[in-house]
């Protein structure tokens, strides 16, 4: 089944969890599409993962475009999120409207997120009222990274937890479908989740929110540069992946590899004619 922002506000409603995971190509965004996860989030984070850079400030429009369209042809059924880059958004509505836009037109996406509570709202309720969905994110938020002063739990003392809980009622009201909340306390995030008629999607927030989202290669161990604590390996790819890429380099060292079962045949009565 297609999921939309109507599913995401349904399963809410019936209190059934939601999965979201990133993907930035077209293979893998297959391959999670089809284990029937709801949403895929073609994220910022690709500048790390994916580009190499040591924070997602250096993103561009034109590298979620790209990303986001692969990822759009790959996905039939999740509801595809892409991020607006730093920049895209923060100088102005109308810059918002039009990256937004670019990224729903060209990128193919079905929704975007943006980062930002009550500094962000006119920009949300100007792109919803384009038409176009928006996923707001609070709490950490890595675009703000050298503001906030590090990766840190965000809405510890009593004045940021009621930040954060103003912040997340605002966004709802401005028109955003959901939002994420990133490396919130999990008694926090519960409590903006009950507060809230549309879902949360957790990363680092516990498991009261409505649904959770982690980076593939974090989840997968494909990724080692960083692995941050609420970070689950459900599966060590990155391992077997590595023993793979050795065993095809010995075995084309020792000749063992294209084996016989693996080549193409020419009638040998050609090979004499050619000599």
């Amino acid at each position: 089944m297609k999921n939309t922002v109507l599913t995401f506000k349904q399963a809410k409603e019936n209190g059934e969890k939601l999965t979201m995971l990133t993907a930035y190509d077209y293979s893998m965004a297959k391959l999670i599409d089809s284990a029937g996860i709801n949403s895929i989030l073609v994220g910022d984070s690709l500048g790390n993962v994916m580009l190499g850079y040591e924070d997602t400030l250096s993103v561009t429009v034109e590298d979620m475009i790209h990303h986001g369209a692969a990822v759009a042809r790959g996905a039939k059924n999740a509801l595809v999120i892409i991020d607006m880059p730093f920049m895209s958004y923060q100088t102005s509505v109308y810059d918002a409207v039009v990256n937004a836009g670019r990224l729903m037109k060209e990128g193919r996406g079905g929704a975007v997120k943006l980062e930002g509570g009550r500094e962000m709202c006119d920009r949300i309720k100007a792109i919803t009222e384009c038409g176009i969905p928006v996923c707001a994110h609070l709490g950490l938020t890595p675009q703000s990274i050298n503001t906030l002063g590090g990766h840190k739990i965000q809405g510890k003392s009593e004045e940021a937890a009621k930040k954060l809980i103003e912040d997340a009622l605002l966004v709802q009201e401005a028109g955003a479908f959901a939002v994420v909340l990133e490396c919130v306390p999990a008694k926090l995030a519960a409590l903006i989740t009950e507060k809230l008629s549309i879902p949360t999607i957790g990363i680092g927030a516990g498991n009261g929110c409505d649904g959770q989202v982690l980076v593939y290669q974090d989840m997968l161990g494909m990724f080692s540069d960083f692995v941050p604590k609420f970070v689950k390996q459900f599966a060590n790819v990155g391992n077997i992946m590595k023993q793979a890429f050795a065993d095809y380099k010995n075995e084309v060292g020792s000749g063992a590899f294209p084996d016989e079962s693996r080549t193409y045949t020419i009638d040998d009565d050609v090979l004499e004619r050619l000599y």
